[in-house]
């Protein structure tokens, strides 16, 4: 990979910077609900809407980078394409048993 590669996600980086301080915020709520010992199933709601945003990320950027990182990969030869593949596997199976 060249010094000057830019990464897959990088025309959409304020996006996702906007999405991980609004997951931020949800984080510091929860905290506060348990710290005001709100009601179990509203924390968990919270939890559960936390996660689906932290899901919507990840796949964001797994989508940004089979579009681009493997893609141009691919291009350059078979061995940096299946390397980078390889790569996005293992990743998509730690995000399956996340």
């Amino acid at each position: 990979m060249s010094e000057t590669h830019q990464h897959g996600y990088i025309h959409r980086k304020d996006d996702y910077l906007k999405r991980l301080r609004r997951i931020e915020g949800q984080a510091r709520g929860l905290q506060r609900m348990v710290e005001e010992e709100k009601y179990c199933i509203d924390i968990l709601t919270q939890v559960a809407a936390m996660t689906k945003a932290l899901e919507a990320v990840s796949l964001g950027l797994l989508e940004e980078h089979m579009n681009h990182c493997v893609v141009d990969a691919a291009r350059a030869s078979e061995a940096e394409g299946r390397a980078k593949v390889t790569e996005a596997v293992e990743a998509i199976a730690r995000l399956v048993r996340s």
